[in-house]
C-alpha cells in the first residue's frame, strides 16, 4: 500500500510545498465563504498556496489553478459525557491535530470537546488519504502536512499582523528628543500650518508642528504636508490629533513607514500641553472626578441596546449577525447597513459568480471578492439558522441560549479593508463615520469599469460665498457623500432644566456631594437643520473684487439630492482640558424628511458675481514641484534639473536594468517608488533611447518676473504644468485624460494618478469640458476664493453638474436605518445599529439579531434615509 500511495503522489510532488516562515495557512475559513472545519463539508487547504476553500468552492480553485492536492480538515464538536455526579468525564480527544483553531460556535468549553480529523484529497477523483500516515507517504508529503497542521492559523496570524501585533513599538519612541519651543496645542481649532486643511491633522511629536496628512481614499483630505515636514526635518513621529483618548492614540512613523506604538506617548503629549492622565481621570472609567459623565452613559447603554426587554431573535436571510473581533463594532454596524441597500446587494452578491470566477489567485486580498463574500454571508441565511426544536427545549431547561449559528466573523475582511491605514489597522475602537467614508472610497477605487454602488450616496453641495465688503458673491459646487448636522445646545427645548442641573452639579462638586440626576438635552431636529443653513464666517476668503483677502460669509445648500441620504449628528468635541466629550442629547429625528427647501438656487436676481479671476500665485514653502525639479536661471531660460530618488533607481539597477533607464523611470513616475518605476521600465524598454541619459527641456523665460510668478507651478490659465503632464503620459495615459486628472486634483501628481485609475476614460468623455469629479470635499476647509482652481473638489464652471454619477431627484426621504454609539468618545464604547426590514425595526448588536421593541431613534449618531419613490 505504501508503494501504491507513493506512486499515486509522484505526479503531484512538484505542486506540494512545505509552508515557509512567511506563508499564511488559511485553515480556519474559506476564502470565498464562511465555511470552516466545523462546516458539514469541512475545509480544503491547498497544499501549494495554503488557501482554504469550502466544499462549494474548492472545485473552482482546482479548475483555475490545476492544483490537485488538498488537505481536508474537519472538526467534530461533541458534548462531554457526564458521570453519576453530573460532572463531565474527561477523555482523550482523538485526532486533535490542528490545535490552534478556536471553536466558531458559542459552546462552553467545559461542556463540549472537539475531535479533529485530517485527510489528503486528490482531485478530480476525490481520492482520500487519512492523516497521519507517516509510513505510507513520501517524506516530503509528510513534512508538508505536519508543517501545515502545526502552523498558526492564518486568521490568528492575520489578525495579529493586521490590527494588533504588527503595530510595534517605534525605534524612535524611547530616544525621541522634543524641542523646547514653547508650543502648546489647544483642544480644538486646529488647522494645517502650511495650508488651510482642518481635518486629517497630525501633530509632530518633535517640534509640535500641526500638518495635514496624506490623501487617503477614506474621505480624509490632505496635501501631505506632514510627510513633507519629515523630509525637511527628519522628525519621525506624528500623532493624529482628533484620535487622542485616555486609552491611547494613533501614531505614525514616517521613517518606518507604518503605524507604531509609543510607550511614552503620555509624556510626549504632555510636552505640548495635552494631559492624557487628566483625560483618564476625567474619563468614564473613574467615577471620582467626572461622575456626571458616568450616569447618563449607563442610561444610554441600556436604552440603545434595549436592555431589560425580552427581544425575539430572528434568523435567515438578512438577519445574520457579525461577531465583534474586539473593538470592531464600528465596522460591523456600517457593513450591516450598507448590505441592506439593494444597490450594494446587486453590485456584489448579485454578481457573486462573476466576481468569484475572475478573482485573483489570492482572493483573500481582493476587495470585490471579500465584499461579495461578506454580502453573501449576511444575505444567504446560511450562517443564521434557528436552533432545532430539541435544542430549544434543552436551552430552556438550562436557561441558556446556545445555537448552531451566531453570525459571521469578518477577520479576513477587516484585514483587507484596513491594510496600510494608520487608524483602522489598529485594534482600537474607531469612528463609524470615518470608516463609512473609508469604505465608500475603497468602493470608488475598485469599481472602475463596473457598477459603482456608492453613487447612491453621491450628491453636490452648492456653496455660496459673499464678500462682506463688496457684497458680491461666488457659487461653487462640491461633491459629498454625507450631511453633517450641528447639534445646537442653545436650542434645547428644556434649556431651563439644563441650566438648573448645571448649577446643582457645580454646587455638588464644590461641596463634594453626589451629583444630581443628569438631564439630557432635548433638541428639535428643525433646530439642527436651521444650524446647518446658518451663514458661516470665512475669515481667509480671497475676494477677486478687492484683489485681497477679506471677510466672507458662506452658506451651503443641496445642488442635487442623493438617492440615499446619510446624516451624521455632530455629538463629539473636546473640552478645554483636552478631555473628549460626547454631548448628552436627544434629537427628535423624523421618520420622514423633506429637504426640498434646502435646494440651492444659484445666482439670484440682484446678486452681482465676483470677477472670475485667479488669486496671485504664491509658491508655498514645500511645493510638490520641488520633489521632482530644481529650477535654475541661465541665459533667460528655466532649466529643470530632476530631484531623483537614487535609492529607488539603484534597486532597479540591481535587477539588471541600465542605471540611466532606472533614473528616467523614477523621474517619469514622480518618485513614487520602485514598483511604479518598474512598470514604466517594462513599458518603455523597447524604445531606442531607453538607456540614454535623462534630458530635460528648457523653457524660454521672457523676463525675470516669470519665475517669481511661479508659472511653472500653476499657470494662470489653469493648464496643468507640462512636466506633470509628461510624467503621466510617459506612463501610457492619454494626454486628455491626464489633463482632466490634474485639473480635478489641483495638479497633485499622486492624487491625479489615483483619479485616473478610478476614472477610466469613457466614450462620452470625448470633450475636455466634461470632467467626472471623484474627490470628496473637505468640509472644514475655510480657505475659499471665487476662483475654481483653489480646491481639488470644486467643479469647473463648464461642467455638466448633474453628471452621469449624480442621481438627482426629489428631496423627500424615509428613515430606514441608524447607527448608535454608546460611550464618551468615538475611540471607545460600542456601536449598534437598527435597520427597518419588512416593516419592522431590527436591532443588530454584534452577533445578536432581534426584533426591536423600542428603537431609540432620538439617540442615534448616523442616520440613513432612502428617497421616497412616490413624491
Amino acid at each position: 500500500m505504501a508503494a501504491d500511495l507513493g506512486e499515486l503522489l509522484v505526479p503531484y510532488m512538484p505542486t506540494i510545498r512545505v509552508p515557509r516562515a512567511g506563508d499564511r495557512v488559511f485553515k480556519s475559513e474559506c476564502a470565498f465563504s464562511y465555511d470552516s472545519p466545523e462546516s458539514e463539508g469541512g475545509l480544503y487547504v491547498c497544499m501549494n498556496t495554503f488557501l482554504g476553500f469550502g466544499r462549494e468552492h474548492v472545485e473552482r480553485h482546482y479548475r483555475k489553478t490545476g492544483q490537485s492536492v488538498y488537505m481536508l480538515l474537519k472538526r467534530h464538536v461533541k458534548e462531554k459525557a457526564t458521570g453519576a455526579a453530573g460532572g463531565a468525564i474527561s477523555r482523550r480527544r482523538n485526532g486533535r491535530v490542528f490545535l490552534d483553531l478556536e471553536l466558531n460556535r458559542d459552546f462552553n468549553g467545559d461542556e463540549y470537546e472537539c475531535e479533529d480529523e485530517a485527510k489528503l484529497v486528490i482531485f478530480p477523483d476525490h481520492f482520500e488519504i487519512p492523516l497521519p500516515n507517516i509510513e505510507e507517504l513520501p517524506a516530503l508529503v509528510t513534512i508538508a502536512c505536519d508543517a501545515a497542521l502545526n502552523a498558526a492559523s492564518a486568521y490568528k496570524k492575520q489578525e495579529s499582523d493586521s490590527w494588533d501585533e504588527e503595530i510595534q513599538v517605534s525605534k524612535h519612541a524611547r530616544s525621541l528628543r522634543q524641542q523646547d519651543n514653547g508650543v502648546r496645542i489647544p483642544p480644538s481649532g486646529w488647522k494645517c500650518q502650511k495650508c488651510e486643511m482642518r481635518e486629517n491633522l497630525w501633530l509632530n511629536l518633535t517640534d509640535g508642528a500641526v500638518l495635514c496628512g496624506k490623501w487617503f481614499f477614506d474621505g480624509a483630505g490632505g496635501n501631505g504636508h506632514a510627510l513633507d515636514h519629515y523630509k525637511d526635518t527628519n522628525f519621525p513621529l506624528a500623532v493624529k490629533l482628533d484620535n487622542i483618548t485616555a486609552d491611547g492614540a494613533d501614531i505614525y512613523s514616517f521613517d518606518e513607514e507604518e503605524a507604531v506604538l509609543d510607550p511614552h506617548i503620555s509624556e510626549h503629549l504632555q510636552h505640548f500641553g495635552i494631559d492624557m492622565l487628566q483625560m483618564q481621570q476625567n474619563g468614564t472609567e473613574n467615577g471620582h472626578l467626572n461622575t456626571e459623565s458616568v450616569r447618563p452613559r449607563v442610561s444610554e447603554w441600556e436604552v440603545i441596546q434595549e436592555s431589560g426587554m425580552k427581544l425575539k431573535e430572528v434568523y435567515g436571510s438578512g438577519f445574520t449577525g457579525i461577531k465583534n473581533l474586539g473593538n470592531s463594532c464600528y465596522l460591523g454596524t456600517t457593513m450591516q447597513v450598507l448590505f441592506s441597500i439593494p444597490e450594494f446587494q446587486r453590485a456584489y452578491v448579485g454578481n457573486l459568480q462573476r466576481i468569484y470566477d475572475y478573482s485573483p489567485l489570492d482572493p483573500t486580498t481582493d476587495f470585490s471578492t471579500q465584499m461579495a463574500k461578506l454580502g453573501h454571508g449576511l444575505l444567504s441565511g446560511l450562517y443564521s439558522k434557528p436552533p432545532m426544536k430539541s435544542e430549544l427545549i434543552e436551552q430552556v431547561m438550562r436557561e441558556e441560549y446556545k445555537h448552531q449559528s451566531k453570525g459571521i466573523s469578518p477577520k479576513m475582511f477587516k484585514a483587507m479593508v484596513s491594510k496600510g491605514h494608520p487608524e483602522f489597522s489598529s485594534n482600537r475602537q474607531q469612528d463609524a463615520h470615518e470608516f463609512f467614508l473609508h469604505l465608500i472610497n475603497l468602493v470608488e477605487r475598485n469599481s472602475a469599469g463596473s457598477e459603482n454602488p456608492s453613487d447612491v450616496f453621491r450628491y453636490l453641495v452648492e456653496e455660496r460665498v459673499q464678500c462682506c465688503q463688496t457684497q458680491k458673491v461666488c457659487y461653487n459646487q462640491k461633491v459629498d457623500y454625507l450631511m453633517q448636522l450641528p447639534a445646537p445646545m442653545e436650542a434645547a427645548s428644556n434649556r431651563e432644566e439644563l441650566i438648573a442641573y448645571e448649577a446643582k452639579r457645580r454646587e455638588a462638586e464644590e461641596n463634594m456631594r453626589a451629583p444630581p440626576e443628569p438631564v439630557r438635552a432635548r433638541i428639535p431636529f428643525t433646530a439642527c437643520l436651521q444650524a446647518f443653513t446658518e451663514p458661516e464666517n470665512v475669515p481667509d476668503f480671497w475676494s477677486s473684487a478687492l484683489q485681497a483677502k477679506s471677510a466672507g460669509v458662506k452658506t451651503s445648500r443641496f445642488a442635487s439630492f442623493p438617492e440615499y441620504l446619510v446624516v451624521q449628528i455632530k455629538k463629539f468635541t473636546f473640552g478645554v482640558d483636552w478631555v473628549p466629550k460626547k454631548l448628552d442629547l436627544s434629537i427628535d429625528v423624523p421618520d420622514f424628511l423633506d429637504l426640498s427647501r434646502l435646494r440651492g438656487t444659484g445666482l439670484q436676481a440682484g446678486e452681482e458675481e465676483l470677477p472670475d479671476l485667479t488669486p496671485p500665485i504664491v509658491l508655498p514653502e514645500d511645493t510638490r514641484g520641488k520633489d521632482h525639479f530644481q529650477a535654475s536661471n541661465k541665459n533667460n531660460s528655466v532649466v529643470l534639473s530632476p530631484d531623483i530618488d537614487e535609492s529607488a533607481a539603484m534597486q532597479l539597477a540591481e535587477m539588471g536594468f541600465p542605471l540611466e533607464a532606472c533614473r528616467k523611470a523614477v523621474y517619469y513616475t514622480g518618485n513614487m517608488g520602485p514598483e511604479m518605476a518598474f512598470n514604466w521600465i517594462i513599458a518603455h524598454m523597447e524604445e531606442p533611447d531607453f538607456a540614454e541619459p535623462l534630458a530635460l527641456p528648457s523653457f524660454m523665460e521672457p523676463g525675470p518676473s516669470m519665475a517669481s510668478l511661479g508659472l511653472a507651478a500653476t499657470p494662470l490659465d489653469n493648464q496643468p504644468p507640462e512636466e506633470s503632464i509628461a510624467i503621466l503620459t510617459s506612463m501610457g495615459f492619454p494626454r486628455r485624460h491626464t489633463v482632466q486628472a490634474l485639473k480635478a486634483t489641483n495638479n497633485n501628481l499622486e492624487r491625479a494618478l489615483d483619479w485616473i485609475f478610478t476614472h477610466p476614460e469613457r466614450e462620452e468623455e470625448a470633450s475636455d469640458d466634461l470632467l467626472d469629479m471623484s474627490d470628496i470635499m473637505e468640509p472644514n476647509d475655510n480657505t475659499f476664493s471665487n476662483a475654481n482652481t483653489n480646491s481639488h473638489s470644486t467643479l469647473s464652471p463648464d461642467q455638466d453638474a448633474s453628471g452621469p454619477r449624480i442621481k438627482d431627484g426629489p428631496g423627500r426621504y424615509e428613515l430606514f436605518a441608524f447607527i448608535s454609539h454608546m460611550g464618551a468618545s468615538t475611540m471607545s464604547g460600542r456601536y449598534v445599529c437598527h435597520i427597518k426590514k419588512e416593516g419592522r425595526w431590527v436591532i443588530f448588536n454584534d452577533h445578536k439579531v432581534c426584533l426591536s421593541e423600542r428603537p431609540p431613534k432620538d439617540l442615534g449618531y448616523i442616520y440613513f434615509y432612502r428617497r421616497l419613490s412616490s413624491c
